[in-house]
């Protein structure tokens, strides 16, 4: 079953690179007393996810962070040298934290696994973006065209961040 807002992100282990080599990230650790922006990808490197998902989430970084998003996070179905190869190729460090996924593990327990798929051999991410606060889900959009960023890309996420402080802000009116 796919998530819905209103539900936790589900409690896994991602695999992360750290200044000491291979490491791991908890969904708790990523999320705890936090609101972030997760977005997943089907992989490192293919056209769409590095040519325009991930290059708007590096360009407007400093603006979700100016909207209260604490860790801008990419997941997907690679293994943790290749997610470090892509951050180091994309200069996104320090701005997108980037998440192996390496057993498909979060994505089949959220529901947004795609595949098998035979280009890629086994499953995937499907392409997502999530908010989330203190791991519960605020936002959640799926693509349903294949490489297409109109529902997962940082406009759409900039969006909702500013649509949800004017929520706030008619309620408190």
């Amino acid at each position: 079953m796919t998530l819905r807002v209103g539900d936790l992100l589900p409690e896994t282990k991602f695999k992360i690179m750290t200044s000491d080599g291979p490491g791991e990230l908890s969904t708790s650790e990523l999320t705890s007393g936090k609101t972030i922006v997760l977005f997943g990808v089907p992989g490192a490197f293919t056209p769409t996810c590095h040519m325009n998902h991930l290059p708007g989430f590096v360009e407007h970084a400093e603006t979700l962070k100016n909207k209260g998003v604490d860790t801008i996070a990419v997941v997907s179905v690679n293994d943790v040298f290749v997610m470090d190869a892509w951050k180091k190729a994309t200069s996104a460090g320090g701005k997108i934290e980037f998440l192996a996924d390496t057993s498909a593990e979060f994505v089949e327990a959220a529901g947004l696994a795609l595949g098998p798929v035979p280009i890629f051999g086994h499953p995937r991410s499907q392409r997502f973006a999530l908010i989330a606060k203190d791991g519960v889900i605020t936002f959640l959009a799926v693509e349903e065209q294949r490489g297409v960023t109109t529902k997962t890309g940082a406009a759409a996420i900039l969006e909702e961040l500013s649509s949800s402080h004017e929520k706030l802000d008619l309620a408190g009116a």
